[in-house]
């Protein structure tokens, strides 16, 4: 099997499984009987602009998924010159923040909301990656971004990736602010023996 093929396979691989594990817990919440897509008030929260800019990027990603399936000359033309050990050390990295990421989902459980919302009984989650950091789901997010990157060695993903980043990292203020609103000193206990995105 060519190489590229071997790498263009576990692209694949990496971006099956997240929608399979996002549909699977998404599927959970709407059972619970919570929404899964933003009320207005989540839109608010996070402001109009920056819910704007997740549309948007989620568009784009969709694109760029397409163009690179297809294996689009554009698409080749940015390509990195990376080696191979480094592009399956890339796939390695998404596998483990896929752990991450489905220990994290399931820690929250019916609590998850992909939007800046609570639930109707919402409490605040201390356990599974949540006992040692705020945002492990960000972390997980983050790490599988920068995995892709690597796997698929483009200009197109390692630009996707500072994205996802920059938009996570600025999101951060927001949900920790409507944290405090709702549980108050409870959780800016929790904020002293915590880390933000990585342990303490």
């Amino acid at each position: 099997m060519n190489t590229e093929v071997g790498f263009r396979i576990a692209f694949w691989v990496l971006v099956a499984l997240v929608l399979v594990m996002r549909a699977y817990f998404a599927f959970r919440v709407r059972q619970a009987g919570e929404r899964v897509m933003p009320d207005r008030a989540a839109v608010e929260r996070e402001g109009r602009g920056m819910f704007v800019i997740r549309v948007v990027a989620f568009l784009l990603l969709i694109a760029v998924l397409v163009l690179y399936g297809i294996h689009h000359p554009w698409m080749r033309a940015l390509d990195l010159r990376l080696p191979g050990w480094l592009r399956w050390a890339g796939f390695a990295l998404g596998l483990a923040s896929l752990g991450l990421w489905t220990w994290t989902q399931a820690a929250l459980g019916t609590m998850w909301s992909a939007q800046l919302q609570l639930r109707e009984k919402h409490h605040l989650v201390t356990t599974g990656p949540y006992a040692r950091m705020r945002h492990p789901l960000y972390t997980a997010m983050c790490i599988w971004s920068i995995g892709v990157a690597l796997v698929t060695a483009n200009w197109i993903f390692v630009a996707m990736a500072v994205m996802v980043m920059a938009v996570l990292i600025a999101r951060v203020p927001r949900e920790e602010q409507m944290m405090i609103e709702q549980f108050g000193d409870e959780y800016r206990q929790y904020i002293k023996r915590t880390g933000k995105l990585f342990p303490k």
